[in-house]
């Protein structure tokens, strides 16, 4: 098991994520903070102050924090980056009505139920390409959104190629050359959680499938006072953010399936990767085994996890003898999603 290690990032410093995704969501309907959940037992099992769990298994109707992401690239994507365009619900209604818009992209799960649902609030329609791997479970969730589902018989990165080729608005959570824009809105989205979290933590646990989502709290710990320590946790099966961590540059690595089927990707976002490169301390990668320990663990303590979240949990176990929390020190994990019903 490799533990990448880069201390000095955490004297990095960046420009903050923009205002407006925070304004934005908080006026969206059904908005609330997702809680932080104080676990003492894994408290005691780190040595440290307190452990917090940041869980996404209830935001915004959905349970996964994608809605972050795509509510604000659909937005930014529909407006055409016009920060006085609308940002309500009603106004993005109106903004599309009549137009025949579709939206697009392509998902391990998670991000493609999440545009499909935005889709139905606006009332347009939704085209979500999945790869072989995503589990019939998560295709039916996106169905059950009103979205036209297309199966490719290949991985994520071929499913995002098919997705960029179709016809439509194109709302993509990963980057590649010359397609940027939209990408990095998507990662401003994702700022609301972190927005969130009001305790000063230690340290703080990140899932990686492409990178987009530690990008986003990369920007929002190296924007704002303090050294907090940021840990990047990915599949062992689909190691393409610690792969290129170790080489110094963009990575593209063969994935095989994965309980964490949301962070099965084989290549990173170009526009995350400079960040994480030059403001994630440490990363690691968590087999199959580690991550349903940790989906059993959190259950017992009463957390919805599903494997893509409970990463969080298993990483830091893993790396542990790497990680200087002090004693009296705060460790978050982020829980991106819950457990599939």
């Amino acid at each position: 098991m490799t533990v990448y290690r880069r201390p000095e990032a955490r004297r990095w410093r960046c420009s903050p994520a923009p205002d407006q995704p925070w304004d934005f969501h908080r006026l969206l309907p059904g908005y609330a903070p997702t809680p932080l959940i104080d676990v003492p037992k894994l408290a005691a099992e780190f040595g440290v102050g307190r452990v917090l769990v940041k869980d996404e298994s209830t935001r915004l109707g959905l349970p996964a924090f994608k809605v972050l992401g795509a509510s604000w690239g659909v937005r930014q994507a529909l407006v055409g980056f016009d920060p006085d365009g609308p940002v309500t619900l009603d106004g993005l209604r109106s903004l599309v009505a009549g137009r025949g818009i579709r939206l697009v992209t392509a998902t391990d799960g998670n991000h493609g139920r999440a545009i499909a649902h935005f889709a139905r609030l606006l009332r347009v329609s939704a085209t979500v390409f999945v790869p072989t791997h995503v589990a019939p479970h998560a295709v039916d969730a996106i169905r059950a959104e009103g979205a036209e589902v297309v199966r490719v018989d290949g991985t994520y990165d071929e499913a995002c190629r098919e997705a960029a080729a179709a016809d439509g608005v194109l709302v993509q959570d990963t980057a590649w050359d010359g397609y940027e824009a939209i990408p990095a809105a998507i990662v401003d989205g994702y700022s609301t959680l972190f927005r969130e979290i009001t305790e000063q933590p230690s340290l703080v646990a990140v899932p990686m499938g492409v990178g987009s989502f530690a990008q986003a709290a990369v920007r929002h710990y190296r924007s704002t006072p303090g050294e907090v320590s940021l840990l990047g946790v990915e599949p062992s099966a689909a190691p393409c953010v610690l792969s290129s961590l170790d080489a110094g540059r963009l990575v593209t690595v063969d994935t095989t399936d994965t309980v964490m089927a949301g962070l099965n990707c084989g290549t990173p976002s170009s526009t995350a990767f400079p960040d994480l490169l030059a403001g994630l301390d440490t990363a690691v990668a968590v087999s199959d085994e580690e991550t349903r320990q940790a989906v059993a663990d959190l259950g017992e303590l009463g957390v919805n996890a599903g494997p893509s979240g409970a990463a969080t949990l298993a990483g830091v176990r893993a790396a542990r003898h790497v990680l200087d929390v002090p004693v009296d020190g705060v460790i978050v994990l982020v829980c991106t999603e819950g457990r599939h019903r």
